[in-house]
């Protein structure tokens, strides 16, 4: 049982390598088609097809990427998000779900470079510097709740991740002067329009769950600690993260702030979410934090 457990945790660790090493080349394709149909009128076919590549070896990626996440979980006998490492490359792969329903839904293959690279530097991070072994989880973790809880929290940061640069990349775009005269970023990004509906969207989503996030998170604190809320660092994070995509989410249905202000509202709430993820988990000092935990 040790050694199929030891061959489990020692294949999670190959599949994650490799997804990293295979976004990074779909990164590689994706850049490539950016840079060869930015200023072109008909794309060239052969830059379509290495557009198409890196949406295929995104895919794989995320196949791979899933497995290590599988197999970590099997080699724990846990779920697998019960440290730092476990944490970040699980909000990976869902920012990488979530961005391919966005190519096929809205057809922006050509941003994907700009979404990879952030996903492939949050990969690196956490296995590189955030690394640990397979180990069972720490006695405060041990709850059916880490089940329902972390997994919302996860799901919200990584569509946040992708909300969020989707906004930035607004905010270049609306930044451009041909952009500000017409609406649109040129052949290089999707139209401002497309971004500030898709940013919008995805966020929506993101704040969804992360509300749900919230109040089992409360729940969960109640039955550990006796209150539904105590103002931990995490908490009080969390709290202003939610506060601030609420605030987005109302801009965007008010007239004089959709596009830009609304944009970066967003963006902001982006920064608060990596705010918490960072700093609040490994250097201040709370309930929740993870300093400390290998």
């Amino acid at each position: 049982m040790a050694d199929r457990l030891a061959v489990s945790a020692l294949l999670s660790d190959w599949l994650f390598t490799s997804a990293f090493g295979v976004y990074m080349l779909a990164a590689l394709l994706c850049s490539a088609e950016y840079a060869l149909t930015r200023h072109a009128a008909n794309p060239p076919a052969f830059a379509v097809r290495l557009g198409r590549s890196g949406v295929a070896l995104t895919v794989l990626g995320g196949l791979l990427h899933v497995g290590s996440v599988v197999s970590r979980g099997l080699a724990t006998g846990r779920v697998p998000w019960g440290n730092m490492y476990e944490y970040l490359s699980a909000v990976g792969f869902i920012a990488v779900v979530a961005w391919l329903y966005v190519v096929r839904r809205y057809g922006v293959r050509r941003m994907s470079v700009f979404v990879l690279l952030p996903i492939a530097s949050l990969l690196f991070l956490a296995g590189n510097r955030l690394y640990a072994e397979a180990a069972p989880l720490v006695p405060a973790l041990r709850s059916y709740w880490i089940v329902v809880h972390v997994a919302a929290a996860i799901m919200a940061s990584g569509v946040f991740l992708l909300s969020g640069v989707v906004s930035a990349l607004h905010l270049v775009s609306e930044a451009r002067p041909a952009a500000k005269a017409t609406g649109r970023s040129g052949r290089r990004l999707p139209p401002v329009a497309e971004l500030d509906r898709i940013a919008y969207r995805t966020g929506t989503v993101g704040f969804l769950t992360l509300t749900f996030a919230i109040i089992t998170g409360a729940v969960w604190a109640e039955q550990a600690w006796g209150r539904f809320w105590g103002w931990d660092p995490k908490e009080t994070v969390a709290f202003a993260s939610w506060v601030c995509y609420a605030a987005y989410l109302h801009a965007r249905a008010t007239a004089g702030w959709r596009g830009k202000p609304s944009a970066w509202i967003n963006v902001v709430g982006l920064v608060i979410v990596l705010f918490n993820l960072f700093f609040v988990n490994l250097v201040a000092v709370g309930l929740h934090s993870y300093a400390g935990v290998h």
